[in-house]
Order: C-alpha cells, then sequence, then structure tokens
C-alpha cells in the first residue's frame, strides 16, 4: 500500500474536512471577482462566475455528504475552515496563490490554474508527495493533513487519495464483517433541498455512491476523462469555462480542449473595479462606514457558515436558503468594491472574510443544541 495513503477512518475523516475546505475556499474569490465587474460590461463573464459559484457550493455539499456517510460531522466553523487570502494550492511541483482580488487577466489565469486537469508528468510519475515548507501564516489547502509539508501534485490527486482511502477501508471493514458507511442517512442533502445544473445530489450511502460522488466533484472542475464536458455532456467543465472567457470564443460540441470554435464573446479586462487584493479590515481606517461595512459583512459570512454547518447536521431543508443568502451578499460587497479605499489612490475597497471567533463560537454553540 501507498505509504502515505489513507490508512484510518479518522484520517479519512480529516481529508474530507480538507475537501469540504478546498471546495469552499474557491467561493470568495469566484464571488468577489463576480461582483467587481461594473454594471452594463461582461454579462456573459458574470453568467459564467454565477454559475460555477453555486456548483461549488454543490461540490461543498458533496463532500459534506461523504464525510456523513462515514460518521463525520461536518463543521464549517472550526478555526481552521475559513482560509486567511491569499492561500495556496498546489501547482505540479510548486503552489500558486489564490487571491481574492478584482475580475481581470490575473484572476482568470489564477482560476484555470484551480480547475486545471492536471497530470503528473513522466519524470514524476510514482514518486509520492511533493515536500516544500509553506509560510505558517498561509493555508496549504491540498497539503496532507497528517504532514502540512506534503503536498498532493494536484487537486485530482488529493481526491483520488480520498477515493483509495475509501475503496482501501471498505475493503478493511468487509473483511470484518462491518462497513465504514454508519453515518445517519437522514443527513443526506438531496436534489430536493439544493438544485445546480452541473449535477445531481444524490445520497452517500456505500461505496459505489462515494466514488461516484467523488467523480462528479473531480468531472465538474476538468472534465471527464481529457474532455471539455462533465459525465453527461452537456454541461461544460469548469476549466473550460473560464478557458472560454480568456479566448474569447464558446466551446460547442465537437471540439478539442484549448480549441473552441464557436461564436466570440466579448470580455472587457477593463470593465472592473481595481479593488485592492487580499484587503485585511486593519487597512481600513477605524471608525470609518467603510470599516464598519466591511466587519458587518464577515459577521453575516460567518453566519452563512454556520447555517451551512446546521443544513449539514440534520436540517437539509437549511440549504434551501443557503444560495439566496449568498447572492444577496452582492448589496454589501458592491457597497465595499465601489469605494475608493483611502491611503490606496486607484484602489477600492472589497470583502475580506475574516470570520470573527464569536460568530464561529456561536455557530458550534447552536450545532451543539441541533446535536442534543
Amino acid at each position: 500500500m501507498d505509504p502515505y495513503g489513507i490508512k484510518t477512518l479518522d484520517e479519512l475523516k480529516e481529508f474530507l474536512h480538507r475537501a469540504m475546505q478546498l471546495e469552499h475556499a474557491t467561493i470568495p474569490p469566484y464571488l468577489t471577482a463576480l461582483y467587481s465587474i461594473k454594471p452594463g460590461v461582461n454579462r456573459d463573464a458574470a453568467q459564467v462566475l454565477r454559475v460555477i459559484v453555486v456548483e461549488e457550493m454543490l461540490d461543498l455539499t458533496i463532500a459534506a455528504n461523504i464525510l456523513n456517510a462515514i460518521g463525520g460531522t461536518p463543521d464549517l466553523t472550526r478555526p481552521d475552515f475559513a482560509v486567511n487570502y491569499p492561500a495556496s494550492l498546489p501547482d505540479g511541483e510548486t503552489d500558486f496563490k489564490v487571491s481574492i482580488q478584482a475580475f481581470s487577466r490575473e484572476a482568470l489565469a489564477t482560476f484555470l490554474k484551480i480547475e486545471r486537469p492536471a497530470r503528473r508528468p513522466e519524470h514524476l510519475a510514482g514518486k509520492g508527495l511533493i515536500q516544500r515548507k509553506n509560510s505558517p501564516h498561509i493555508t496549504a489547502l491540498g497539503s496532507d493533513p497528517r504532514h502540512e509539508d506534503l503536498h498532493f501534485y494536484s487537486i485530482g490527486e488529493f481526491y483520488s487519495a480520498i477515493a483509495d482511502g475509501i475503496k482501501y477501508l471498505e475493503a478493511e471493514a468487509r473483511r470484518a464483517g462491518t462497513t465504514i458507511f454508519i453515518g445517519d442517512k437522514f443527513r443526506q442533502i438531496t436534489s430536493e433541498y439544493y438544485y445546480s445544473g452541473g449535477g445531481e445530489l444524490f445520497p452517500v450511502t456505500d461505496l459505489k455512491s462515494a466514488l461516484e460522488a467523488i467523480e462528479l466533484i473531480m468531472e465538474q472542475g476538468e472534465g471527464d476523462g481529457g474532455g471539455i464536458y462533465d459525465d453527461d455532456e452537456h454541461e461544460l467543465a469548469h476549466y473550460y469555462r473560464f478557458d472560454e472567457l480568456v479566448k474569447g470564443r464558446y466551446y460547442r460540441k465537437g471540439d478539442q480542449p484549448d480549441h473552441p470554435t464557436g461564436p466570440h464573446l466579448q470580455v472587457d479586462w477593463e470593465g472592473a473595479y481595481a479593488i485592492k487584493p487580499n484587503l485585511k479590515v486593519a487597512e481600513i481606517s477605524k471608525g470609518s462606514e467603510l470599516r464598519e461595512a466591511a466587519t458587518d459583512f464577515n459577521t453575516c459570512y460567518g453566519e452563512f457558515l454556520e447555517l451551512l454547518t446546521r443544513a449539514y447536521n440534520g436540517q437539509p431543508s437549511l440549504l434551501l436558503e443557503a444560495v439566496p443568502i449568498m447572492f444577496e451578499f452582492r448589496n454589501i460587497i458592491v457597497e465595499l468594491i465601489r469605494n475608493p479605499l483611502p491611503g490606496h489612490p486607484g484602489k477600492y475597497s472589497s470583502p475580506t472574510y475574516e470570520i470573527p471567533h464569536s460568530a464561529k463560537q456561536a455557530a458550534v454553540t447552536g450545532q451543539a443544541e441541533v446535536i442534543a
């Protein structure tokens, strides 16, 4: 067996927590880029970002379903869940930074790296995890939770490790006459609680459904088997949606990766407010309305994570509120983004996604009451 393979149920649960953290970590950058677009321009880009945000929420929920299926407890209020931006993601032998920034060519380059269908080159095949140190102040997404200095080559490789761990642990359990799928089936989120054109939410109750769930997450990002679509060939994978914007042309059925031949689309790369990347509340003037707005947003976002935690822990109907709430953030985000940032000429404010400790603690208390 792979010496770095997942060998215990507790390890698998921690990997799935990291999977939820990874899926959530893409939502703030995508959401901020969406609302940084100026009114009346880049309608195609806005629609792409809006759809992908909804589908990232779907992937987050799928990961929660898998964790629930093996008896875990999804908790989006853990102090380590909401990342500090910029965060880092694996990019082969190095990492790349994921920032809160305006819609731009640079942002799209980052989004393509997030979703890219990465495969190891021949000289790294079978070499195991990649060792490198990260700053203690930067969240390293896609690392091994048991060895923070060991990183997967790509997000796809990270999910493959989870799939292998599920297969190994279930095989071990069956030899002992039992199963790892011992979770409360009533905690499973199905499509009646969440609609997304990017895929169906189904209950995870056994090995087959768990592996199908992981496959769905991977296909939504990078496509099915090297193609541009997910497995049912009606939805473009996220990578190729972003690639359309970069290339200024739509993909159509029959196109090969990197070669869209559909109609042209217009992208105005100057049509977004130039927000200060990775802004922190501490950089905004004390006592100002702008700082109050940034703080209010962080409190609201903390409450949103609390709502998701409760939804994933026995109150699935709450998920019906989650997507509308996420898009209701628009008013606060726009208020921030369209305000010049004092002391930073030419730059605008933005949400900071710094979740206050009090909000996290309140969420934990609320979750305990639900479980009780």
